[in-house]
């Protein structure tokens, strides 16, 4: 940690305007971006680009993992080695298209896997979980268990990081308990919801 509070590699380069929180972390040959505002205890991993985006505290970014504009994380996200986020639908090289970027924005608590694409105007609900190389191509509901190409919902994931089991019918909801910590859980069409 420096004079700032926060640890910048030699080969790193973070541009002047950049924002970063106390305890943050910058790994080697990252570029962080003069708009870019990274709050506290968030680690950027080795060779990740950072553009003029807002990222949370407690953020943990994988090597390789480009942060474009339009994407906002937020507090205690995972994005796992060489994950993708996009942020325009139809990009070609020689058209301009930046007034047409889509905002991405992944919630509170989410977890994308290794290789994961997603694709710009998706919203990723709260401890929501993107498998390893899937493509998300719209938005995934919160606690959404999510893989494939495209990726499909399989289930449901606890706060705790463990997959719920099979929800049961107790009226006319559905209920998932953690068989790991014990959280609870009604499942809806929006996602999956704690009851404690």
């Amino acid at each position: 940690m420096d004079k700032l509070g926060y640890y910048v590699h030699p080969t790193a380069v973070v541009d002047e305007g950049a924002r970063i929180g106390r305890k943050s972390k910058i790994w080697h040959f990252a570029h962080v971006m003069p708009g870019a505002q990274i709050g506290d205890d968030t680690v950027v991993g080795q060779g990740c680009y950072i553009a003029n985006v807002s990222i949370g505290s407690g953020v943990r970014i994988q090597n390789n993992v480009s942060v474009y504009d339009s994407v906002t994380l937020e507090d205690d996200v995972f994005c796992g080695p060489s994950c993708v986020f996009t942020n325009v639908i139809n990009p070609r090289s020689a058209v301009q298209r930046k007034e047409e970027y889509l905002p991405t924005l992944v919630k509170r608590g989410a977890s994308i896997g290794a290789n994961a694409t997603i694709v710009c105007g998706a919203t990723i609900g709260e401890y929501a979980f993107i498998g390893a190389g899937a493509v998300v191509r719209g938005n995934v509901p919160d606690r959404a268990l999510m893989v494939g190409v495209p990726a499909k919902r399989i289930g449901w994931m606890c706060d705790c990081g463990n997959r719920l089991p099979d929800p049961e019918a107790r009226g006319r909801a559905m209920h998932a308990e953690c068989t790991a910590c014990g959280a609870q859980y009604w499942i809806r069409e929006k996602g999956a919801q704690r009851t404690d």
